[in-house]
């Protein structure tokens, strides 16, 4: 009895691992190949090639043809080209293909580029400037401007008053001053009597 346990045992651990390696066959699959030829992209004609001087590092490109009236919106670098579409009203400003901006274009001042491959620049119309980003108030109410603005109080001038009159010191021509004997003669007419005085009280007593 025991026996035929273990053989049924290891019939079921065959039928078992039989199992566990057993994979059904996978049916092949054919792809169906194209018919016909496949057609070639061909490059279209870039016109007029325009590069940056190679003594200039960097120039900035801007939205419109000129530094003041529209913003900077990236840069070229020495040698670089780029398809040029036209040029300014004035002819010093040429618009070239520019990626990552509005419309792929961007104006760089003419002569900091030279012409790689000819060709014919047709006259673009100057873009619109761009709207600013605040607009001034016209209309202000006078009573807000009066809160801000600090009145000026006229004064009274200060009146002028003249100075006193400048009296200038004069010498006298008084003829009793000029007969006086003069003080430094009686200074030493009386040092000279006390030295004669001296001298004689000192003979004297010898």
């Amino acid at each position: 009895m025991v026996f035929m346990r273990k053989v049924v045992f290891f019939i079921i651990m065959l039928g078992g691992m039989a199992l566990a390696f057993y994979s059904p066959l996978q049916p092949s699959a054919l792809a169906q190949q194209p018919t016909g030829s496949v057609p070639t992209v061909t490059g279209t004609p870039q016109g007029v090639i325009v590069a940056l001087y190679l003594d200039r590092p960097q120039e900035d490109v801007y939205s419109g043809p000129s530094s003041y009236l529209y913003p900077r919106i990236g840069v070229l670098l020495a040698g670089q080209e780029m398809p040029a579409y036209g040029i300014s009203e004035d002819g010093n400003w040429v618009q070239v293909y520019y990626p990552g901006v509005p419309d792929s274009v961007a104006w760089v001042y003419a002569p900091y580029v030279k012409i790689v491959k000819t060709g014919q620049l047709p006259k673009l119309d100057t873009p619109s400037t761009p709207t600013p980003a605040s607009t001034p108030i016209v209309d202000i109410n006078p009573t807000l401007v009066a809160a801000f603005v600090t009145p000026v109080i006229s004064t009274r001038l200060p009146t002028f008053t003249p100075p006193p009159q400048l009296i200038v010191a004069t010498f006298s021509d008084d003829v009793s001053v000029a007969n006086r004997i003069p003080m430094g003669l009686l200074i030493f007419g009386f040092g000279f009597i006390g030295a004669f005085g001296t001298l004689i009280s000192f003979l004297r007593g010898r």
